[in-house]
C-alpha cells in the first residue's frame, strides 16, 4: 500500500501548516487533490509527497476519492510560496487548487466574448526583435532563463512574445502570458487568438466559477496551450510550461493584497526555474529591480514612428481645472481632425473630498480613516469598505452650507468634457465601469471603432492599449501620486506619465500634455524627455544609499484589531522574537472599523524573516483569536 502526505485545505494558521498521512488509492500521487476524512467531517486536501509508511503510531485512514490532479511542479511552487511569503501551505495550495464547481451546461470559451480582434503579423522583424527572439529561443532549448525585454512603447515587444510562444509550441511546450489588469486582457487575448486560435485560454477573477472551471479543464487536458490572464494565471494547471511572459512588468497590480501576499512576477520567476522555462519580463518603463538584476534584451525606439513630444502645463498659471486652456485647445483639434484622445486622471468619482469652508471639517468614513469620495449619484462613497451615505447640504459640525468639493475625479472630468467638447464621444474606464469583462471589451471595441472619441479613466487607460488614431494623450493631474509617503512615489509617477505618452501617435503624429502644479519635478522632467535610462540610474543610486530594493528586501507585518492596543502589543512581541532590523510598530489608517499597525524590516534574508514571523503568528494564533487580532506578512510590499 502507498501512503500520501496530505495538507488539508483549511485557512486557520494553527492548522494551515500541518501535514497528515492517508492511504492512497492506486494511481494517486503527488499533486492529487483529494477528499479526506478530517475531524468530524471531510475536507479537500492536496497530496504533497508519497511515502512508504505512515509515521510510527499513526493509523492512516484511506482517501475517500481523488477529485482531480495538479502538475507536481505547482505543488512545489505553492509550498515555496507559503514559506517565502510567510503564509501557510494550505492557503498557498488553495491558489493552485481552487474549488471546482459542478458542471451545469456546456458554454463557449470566454475568450471568444472577451477579446478584441488581433492584428496581422508584420512582414519582417526589426534587427533588435530578431536578436531578442534568438536569445529567448536559445534559452528555451538550454533549460530556461530570465530576461528583461526593454523598449519604448510601440517597439514591438508583443510580437516577440508571439514569436517566442510559437517557438515554445513547436517544442511541445506551453506559454503563460500575464497582464497586470483585466482591462488589458481583451486586446492581449485577441492578439494571441489571431495566431493560435482556440488553443488560447483566459484566466482572471472576472470569470464566473463555471467559466474558470472550464478554462482550467481545457488547460489541464492540454486543449489550451496558451494562457492569458491577470496575476492568478501564473497558477494555471498547465503541464510542460516553456515560456512565461510578464507584460508591463513594472505594474504594482501584480502584487496580491490578501494573504498570501504573493507577487506574480516573483512567482513567475520561481515557476520558470522549477519547470526549466524562460521568464520574459517586458516593459517600456522597467522597475529598478529588473533593470539591475536581469539580462537586458533591448528593442530600442518605436517602430515606424517617433515618440510624441511632451508638453508640461503649469497649472499654477491656468484658471481651468481639471481642463486647462491648452488641454481644451488640443481636444478641439481632436474634434476637428476626427481623431482620438486618451485622458488619465487617477481618481474616481466627482471629487476626492468634501470640505467645510467654515470650520475645516472633511467628511470621512466612519469605519476608515479616509476621506469619503463624492460620486455622481450625490452620495459619499468609501473606496475601502464600500460605506455610502447621502451628500449633506450643510456641515453637521457647524451647520454651514459652504461645502467645497476638493479636487476632481473621473466622473467630474466626464461631466466637464460633455459640457465643453460635446462633439466628442466619451468612454470612461475605471473601477466603477470596468467590473464586467464583457462590458469592458465592448467599451474598448467602441473606442477603437469610433472617430472623435475620448477614452478617459484611471491608471488602467495608460497600460498597454494600442489603438490606431490616438492623436492626444493627456495626464490631467500628474501630482496625484507625487505626494504619497512611499519610496516608490516618483517611480510610479514617472512610469504612469511615460506609459500614457506612449499611447499617442503610433500611426500618425501625436501630442502629449501633462498637467501639474509641480512642473519642475524630476519624474515629470525626465518623462517629458522619455529618458528611462537616466531615471533608473538616478533611482538606483538613491535606493542604494537608503538600503531599499533591489539592494535589500522589505518585509512588512500588518496587524489589525478592534482597538489600538491589540495590534501594537502583538507587533511588539513579534519584534522581540524576530531579531531583525525592524522599524515600528507604527500606526496605520483605520480600515473597515479595525485599528491597524505595522512593522517593517529591511533585510537581506526575506525568507528567513517571513518564515520566522509565520511561526510566531502560528504560535500566537489562539491568543490572537481571543483578542480578535489578525495579522498578515507582506514580503516585498509594493506600498508602505
Amino acid at each position: 500500500m502507498r501512503f500520501g502526505t496530505v495538507v488539508p485545505l483549511v485557512t486557520t494558521r494553527a492548522l494551515g501548516g500541518r501535514e497528515f498521512t492517508y492511504a492512497l488509492p492506486d494511481g494517486a500521487g503527488k499533486g492529487a487533490v483529494v477528499s479526506v476524512p478530517f475531524g468530524r467531517g471531510r475536507t479537500r486536501g492536496v497530496v504533497v509527497d508519497v511515502v512508504d509508511a505512515p509515521p510510527p503510531g499513526v493509523k492512516a485512514l484511506p482517501v475517500e476519492k481523488v477529485v482531480h490532479e495538479l502538475p507536481p511542479a505547482l505543488v512545489d511552487l505553492a509550498l515555496w510560496l507559503a514559506e517565502y511569503y510567510g503564509s501557510t501551505p494550505a492557503r498557498a495550495l488553495e491558489l493552485v487548487a481552487p474549488v471546482r464547481r459542478a458542471r451545469r451546461k456546456e458554454q463557449a470559451p470566454p475568450a471568444e466574448r472577451q477579446s478584441l480582434e488581433g492584428e496581422a503579423p508584420p512582414e519582417r522583424l526589426s534587427d533588435e526583435q530578431e536578436e531578442a527572439l534568438a536569445r529567448v529561443t536559445g534559452a528555451l532549448a538550454d533549460g530556461g532563463g530570465h530576461f528583461l525585454l526593454y523598449g519604448a512603447t510601440g517597439s514591438g515587444k508583443t510580437e516577440v512574445y508571439l514569436r517566442a510562444a510559437a517557438a515554445a509550441l513547436e517544442r511541445g511546450l506551453g506559454t503563460i502570458v500575464l497582464v497586470p489588469e483585466i482591462a488589458l486582457a481583451p486586446q492581449t487575448v485577441g492578439r494571441f487568438r489571431a495566431r493560435f486560435g482556440d488553443s488560447v485560454a483566459i484566466l482572471h477573477s472576472g470569470l464566473t466559477d463555471a467559466e474558470r472551471r472550464d478554462e482550467r479543464e481545457r488547460i489541464a487536458s492540454g486543449a489550451a496551450r496558451v494562457v492569458v490572464g491577470a496575476r492568478s494565471a501564473i497558477f494555471a494547471p498547465m503541464h510542460g510550461v516553456g515560456l512565461i511572459c510578464i507584460d508591463e512588468e513594472h505594474d504594482p497590480s501584480y502584487k496580491q493584497e490578501s494573504d498570501p501576499r504573493y507577487d506574480a512576477r516573483t512567482v513567475a520567476a520561481k515557476r520558470a526555474a522549477l519547470e526549466g522555462a524562460v521568464a520574459l519580463y517586458g516593459s517600456a518603463t522597467p522597475r529598478p529591480e529588473s533593470w539591475e538584476r536581469l539580462e537586458r534584451l533591448e528593442l530600442g525606439g518605436r517602430l515606424g514612428a517617433r515618440l510624441p513630444p511632451v508638453r508640461v502645463v503649469d497649472l499654477r498659471r491656468e484658471a481651468g481645472y481639471p481642463l486647462s486652456g491648452p488641454l481644451l485647445r488640443e481636444l478641439g483639434k481632436v474634434a476637428e481632425e476626427g481623431s482620438k484622445a486618451i485622458l488619465l486622471l487617477n481618481r474616481r468619482g466627482i471629487a476626492p473630498a468634501l470640505h467645510c469652508r467654515a470650520c475645516g471639517t472633511t467628511f470621512r468614513c466612519p469605519q476608515c480613516d479616509v476621506a469619503l469620495v463624492l460620486h455622481r449619484d450625490e452620495r459619499l462613497h468609501c473606496h475601502h469598505c464600500g460605506h455610502m451615505q447621502p451628500a449633506p447640504e450643510e456641515c453637521p459640525v457647524c451647520r454651514s452650507t459652504e461645502l467645497a468639493r476638493i479636487g476632481a475625479g473621473t466622473q467630474r472630468l466626464e461631466r466637464e468634457l460633455a459640457a465643453k467638447v460635446p462633439e466628442l464621444e466619451l468612454i470612461r474606464l475605471d473601477a466603477d465601469t470596468a467590473s464586467d469583462p464583457e462590458e469592458l471589451a465592448a467599451a474598448l471595441r467602441r473606442f477603437r471603432e469610433t472617430d472623435r472619441a475620448v477614452l478617459l479613466g484611471t491608471q488602467m487607460v495608460a497600460k498597454g492599449h494600442h489603438f490606431a488614431g490616438v492623436a492626444l494623450a493627456a495626464v490631467v493631474d500628474a501630482d496625484t501620486g507625487l505626494g504619497l509617503p512611499d519610496f516608490r512615489a516618483e517611480e510610479r509617477t514617472f512610469q504612469l506619465v511615460t506609459q500614457l505618452a506612449g499611447r499617442s501617435g503610433r500611426d500618425a503624429p501625436g501630442r502629449v500634455l501633462v498637467q501639474s502644479f509641480q512642473p519642475d519635478a524630476r519624474p515629470l522632467a525626465l518623462a517629458a524627455n522619455h529618458d528611462v535610462p537616466r531615471f533608473l540610474t538616478d533611482e538606483l543610486e538613491r535606493r542604494k544609499e537608503l538600503g531599499y530594493p533591489p539592494y535589500r528586501h522589505l518585509v512588512r507585518i500588518v496587524a489589525s484589531g478592534p482597538d489600538e492596543r491589540g495590534p501594537a502589543a502583538l507587533l511588539e512581541e513579534l519584534k522581540a522574537g524576530l531579531g531583525a532590523e525592524l522599524l515600528g510598530p507604527a500606526p496605520l489608517l483605520r480600515l473597515r472599523g479595525r485599528h491597524r499597525a505595522q512593522l517593517v524590516a529591511k533585510t537581506d534574508e526575506p525568507r528567513r524573516v517571513a518564515a520566522g514571523a509565520a511561526q510566531l503568528l502560528a504560535a500566537a494564533a489562539p491568543a490572537m483569536r481571543r483578542a480578535g487580532v489578525t495579522a498578515v506578512v507582506d514580503v516585498d510590499p509594493q506600498s508602505l
